[in-house]
């Protein structure tokens, strides 16, 4: 499973918020939900995401085994 723990963290370590995220830089609100539930993105906005939060792909995704759950 794709969670995106991490793309919280960074977020919150680059003081960039959700409403940033939609007003700024055009991320739509069903995409954040989706985020927020751990629900399939396209590549396309994970590397939005990347650019917009300076990042690599590892600070915001992570990938968990089922037997973690």
């Amino acid at each position: 499973m794709i969670v995106y723990d991490r793309l919280w963290k960074t977020m919150e370590q680059k003081r960039i918020n959700t409403y940033v995220l939609r007003e700024k830089y055009g991320i739509d609100s069903q995409t954040i939900r989706r985020l927020k539930n751990n629900q399939n993105v396209t590549m396309r906005t994970l590397d939005k995401l990347c650019d917009i939060l300076q990042c690599s792909l590892e600070d915001i995704v992570e990938y968990r085994s089922n037997d973690e759950q």
